[in-house]
């Protein structure tokens, strides 16, 4: 068949294969995107190459890949700018701020100190050829630390428990976890792309240089541009179309210094205004297209990534230690935090098991690492699992420790 029939046909059958999964996953009292994470491991070689290998062949040729990853990387650039749109600064009284802080620093350094101590043990096999310890480690090290702000958010909004204690902290906790832990993966992947020192500076200046114009040039252009439309309620097509280009630009400046598009567009995204009917009206525009139609296709590209080898023999045993880091690390970390900052032990642990889920963030992180090429196919596989079953842990968890309690006072609920 013909490029544009094929490209056709991949899009069809990965947004089937979404639903499907998905509509079973929220039969189960599951997030949807656990079961769109889930379809897009199935259509890799793992399932669908090892039962129909020459349909999968045929369906998912390396030379018609480029086409879904382009689409793939537009998908990624406007999710990460919703994200970066919909994060705001932890509010609270001191203590509560506090709370916040020691929850999203331990949340970030038991992990990050767990995955340094494993990578010894995972760079000699999982480290693909030429790339050395260090970069290695300090990826699997984010990659551990990771929080799914979104999927958070979607758990709690599903449950009414925006703004009970253990919602209200964990919200609060992501914000500050995800905002180091993507700061750490764009120094990794500098590092990791800039193959001489040379390129490395060239890389920072330039991440100087878009920082700079975000904040100093394009968050004073926009606040202009959009106030009076906010004001009115209403944002013209002239003026979305305006945010598109800008995030956009901001992806692909990102990209050409050597960082990855998604922090462009995350910056941007954190540039604009903070106003929840500017979120609201973009976020109905952009979310369908982004979540609905693009994310699934950067799912499907990742299981292709994915391989039936990071299972057999000391695979397994190398997926239980990522697993047990992973978890452990992050339920301890945040649960630690949330001790010290004079929560019960119960919403302790409820914090940190809504910390612990990963979902599509995580899975954004790992695709980086993979295409920066500091992760193999047998690494980014187990991360994938591990990526899946954190994120599917964090409902139950949620239901074992947390047993109702107060919600914090009206009017202080987080845009989720």
């Amino acid at each position: 068949m013909n490029a544009p029939t094929l490209l056709l046909v991949q899009l069809t059958s990965i947004l089937i294969a979404a639903r499907v999964c998905g509509f079973l996953l929220r039969r189960i009292g599951q997030p949807p995107v656990i079961g769109e994470m889930a379809a897009g491991l199935l259509l890799g070689p793992i399932v669908f190459g090892a039962w129909l290998p020459d349909l999968h062949a045929l369906l998912f040729a390396p030379s018609s890949l480029p086409a879904l990853s382009g689409l793939g990387t537009v998908g990624v650039a406007l999710f990460m700018f919703l994200v970066g749109l919909e994060l705001r600064a932890p509010d609270g009284t001191r203590a509560q701020l506090r709370s916040a802080l020691l929850v999203g620093g331990l949340g970030i350094a038991v992990p990050l100190l767990l995955g340094l101590a494993v990578s010894p043990l995972l760079h000699p096999r999982y480290a693909p050829a030429g790339v050395p310890f260090w970069p290695f480690a300090l990826f699997v090290a984010a990659a551990l630390s990771v929080t799914a702000f979104p999927v958070l958010a979607r758990i709690l909004r599903d449950r009414s428990l925006t703004r009970s204690v253990p919602g209200r902290l964990a919200l609060s906790a992501a914000v500050i976890d995800d905002g180091c832990v993507w700061i750490l993966l764009a120094f990794v992947v500098a590092l990791a792309r800039g193959g001489d020192g040379t390129q490395v500076l060239l890389t920072v200046f330039g991440a100087a240089v878009l920082v700079a114009a975000v904040f100093a040039v394009l968050k004073p252009l926009y606040a202009r541009l959009l106030r009076p439309r906010i004001g009115h309620g209403e944002l013209p097509a002239a003026a979305f179309a305006w945010i598109l280009i800008g995030c956009l630009a901001c992806a692909a400046f990102a990209e050409w210094i050597g960082l990855h598009a998604v922090f462009g567009a995350f910056l941007f995204g954190i540039a604009l205004p903070r106003d929840d009917r500017l979120l609201d009206a973009l976020t109905t525009r952009i979310e369908p297209v982004a979540v609905v139609f693009l994310m699934p296709i950067v799912f499907a590209l990742a299981g292709q990534n994915t391989t039936p080898g990071a299972f057999a023999g000391a695979g397994l045993g190398a997926l239980a230690l990522v697993l047990a880091v992973a978890i452990v690390g992050k339920i301890a970390g945040c649960a630690a935090g949330a001790r010290l900052g004079g929560h019960g032990w119960r919403d302790s642990l409820a914090v940190g098991s809504l910390m612990n889920a990963r979902g599509l963030m995580e899975l954004i992180v790992i695709k980086i690492g993979f295409d920066a090429g500091l992760i193999g196919a047998e690494l980014f596989t187990m991360l994938f699992a591990m990526t899946l079953l954190t994120t599917f842990m964090a409902s139950p968890l949620l239901s074992a420790f947390h047993r109702g309690g107060a919600a914090l006072p009206a009017g202080r609920e987080t845009h989720s």
